[in-house]
Order: C-alpha cells, then sequence, then structure tokens
C-alpha cells in the first residue's frame, strides 16, 4: 500500500505550494491583549511630571536669576573640588583598608577574625555624623598628638591636635574609616564568591598567599565587588554633604554659608543639588562602563583580537598578505 494511500487526510490537507501553513495563519492572528490599566499609568505619571515641572518653572518664589548667578561661582567651585577630593581620597583608603580588614576576617587567626569584626561592628553601628563630630571633636580627648614610646615613654615628635584635625581632615578620617567597614563586607563577599578550587591551583604552581590573593582570587572577585563599589561611591558624593556639620568647606558648607548671608536658602540648596546631580549621573555613567567591562563572557580587549585573529580563514589571509 503507497504512502498516499495509506493516509488519505493527511495528503487531503497539505497546502499547496507557496500557500501558509495552518500554524502560520493562527501565528498572524495572533495579538496582545489589550492593557488600558498601562495606558492609564503612563498618562497619569506623565501629566504628573508635566504639573511638577510647570510647578517648579513658574514658581515665583523660586529665583532662578540666583540659580544662574550662583552656578558657576568661584565660591561654590572651590566647595564643589573639595567634595571631589574628599570622595576619591576617602574612597581610595576606604578601598585599602576594606581589603585588609576582609582579608583579616578571612584568615585563620581567630585574634586577626575578632579585630576586623569588631571595626566592621562598631563602624557600621555607629551614624557616620556622630563619628564626623568625633574626629573634629578629637582635641577634647587628645590635646596633644604624639609619635614615640608607647605608656609615657619618650615622645620623638607632637603636635597641637587644634592644629592637626583641622575640618577636612575630620572628615577625611570619619568618611574613609567608616567606608572601609562597609568595603571590609563587600570584598569578603566578593573573595567568598571564588571556587576555592582557584586558591588550590595557584598554590600547585607555587604561589604565595599573596600572589594568589592578587593575582588569581581578586580578579575573580571584581565581578562581585564592581557593582556595590559603585553604588558606595555614589552614596559617598552625596554623604559628603554631612561634613557641614563640622565646616569641612565642601560643596554643601559653602552652600550654606552663602544662604546665610543672603536668605537666597532654595536658590542656593538648588545649586548644590544641580552640582550633585551631575557628579552623581557622571559616576553612574562609570559604573556601568566597568560593570560591562567585568560582567560574565566579556572578554578583555587582547583576547578578543587574539580570537578574531583565530577565525577560520583570518589566519591564511594574514599569511597570504605578509
Amino acid at each position: 500500500m503507497s504512502a498516499d494511500m495509506a493516509h488519505p487526510k493527511a495528503s487531503a490537507v497539505a497546502p499547496a505550494d507557496g500557500a501558509a501553513a495552518p500554524d502560520d495563519d493562527l501565528a498572524l492572528r495572533l495579538s496582545r491583549r489589550p492593557r488600558p490599566g498601562r495606558w492609564l499609568a503612563v498618562l497619569a505619571a506623565a501629566l504628573f511630571a508635566v504639573w511638577i515641572a510647570y510647578t517648579v518653572i513658574v514658581n515665583p518664589h523660586l529665583h532662578w536669576d540666583i540659580v544662574a548667578q550662583y552656578q558657576f561661582d568661584g565660591v561654590i567651585l572651590r566647595g564643589l573640588w573639595v567634595t571631589v577630593q574628599l570622595t576619591l581620597v576617602s574612597m581610595a583608603l576606604g578601598v585599602v583598608i576594606g581589603v585588609v580588614v576582609a582579608v583579616m576576617q578571612l584568615s585563620d587567626s581567630p585574634v586577626l577574625r575578632f579585630t576586623a569584626g569588631a571595626y566592621t561592628w562598631f563602624f557600621r553601628g555607629t551614624p557616620l555624623l556622630v563619628q564626623l563630630i568625633f574626629w573634629f571633636n578629637l582635641a577634647l580627648l587628645f590635646p596633644v598628638i604624639s609619635i614615640g614610646v608607647p605608656f609615657d615613654g619618650p615622645k620623638l615628635i607632637s603636635w597641637q591636635s587644634n592644629q592637626v584635625i583641622t575640618g577636612f581632615v575630620a572628615a577625611l578620617l570619619g568618611l574613609s574609616i567608616n567606608e572601609g567597614a562597609y568595603m571590609a563586607e563587600i570584598v569578603r563577599a566578593g573573595i567568598g564568591s571564588v571556587d576555592p578550587g582557584q586558591r588550590e591551583a595557584g598554590a600547585s604552581l607555587g604561589m604565595s598567599n599573596r600572589q594568589i590573593l592578587f593575582r588569581v582570587v581578586l580578579p575573580q572577585a571584581m565581578r562581585v565587588i564592581v557593582p556595590p563599589f559603585g553604588n558606595q561611591f555614589i552614596s559617598m558624593l552625596k554623604t559628603t554633604s554631612l561634613v557641614s556639620v563640622i565646616a569641612g568647606s565642601d560643596l554643601m558648607t559653602v552652600s550654606q554659608h552663602l544662604y546665610l548671608a543672603n536668605f537666597e536658602v532654595v536658590a542656593l540648596l538648588l545649586v548644590a543639588s544641580l552640582w550633585y546631580l551631575v557628579l552623581t549621573t557622571i559616576a553612574s555613567i562609570g559604573q556601568h562602563a566597568v560593570e560591562r567591562r567585568y560582567s560574565p563572557g566579556a572578554a578583555p580587549p587582547l583576547r578578543r583580537r587574539i580570537l578574531a585573529d583565530l577565525r577560520p580563514g583570518r589566519a591564511e589571509r594574514k599569511g597570504a598578505t605578509a
């Protein structure tokens, strides 16, 4: 018996050449369900945004001429530079402290683990504002800062605390030490995400513990460390505004000094807010670029060039050209 006679129904429904199959006709008839709720939400959000923009722009109590006058004022720009300095230096010191404390937390020594745990417990458990005020008033506890033999031994050199602990130095100490406690937890989580076999592989090659940490473990842990580090950096940009309570000469401090002199409180706060938005936007762009660099599957530029050279036919063409 032939195939056509065995399956008469199949041959009867077979489409002619060029005709669409039944499945294709069904796929063409599919359509999305109407979602009136989504369109209403979009319309409500758009109307609310327009209303907010209109209210801010036409509000007579918002002196936009004052905002434009002080946006690039020399005093504001100097405060902006201090904010950038505090952010960069505090984050750099915080990263160094965080790496050291994270390694101590992962150490086999119970003394090192306890010390690192006590550090993170204290500085994450107390408010940053309290820490800033404490560092600024360190002279009340230690009027003189000395270097020498401990336990009331001879001193090699001494300074008056009021002369050393300025507003900028106190801000730097408070921000960096506090940030080190948070970075320690971030680095510890990143190191813990690396497979232990990577350490064993490094040890089998004769690497020291330091070489394994900086050449094997940390480069692989960057994929986990970078996203929260970017968030911490952006948070640090805004947290520097707390330095205004100890007169740290940052952006918020100089803005306060200006509006206390001319009583343009809202206008000067808008000036500071616009600069903070600019800084955080730049930091966010940098964060996304670094995250793409360390994202899973992202090959380094050198590796991409090597892989491109190894494509079929590429090597032959290069040899023929040579």
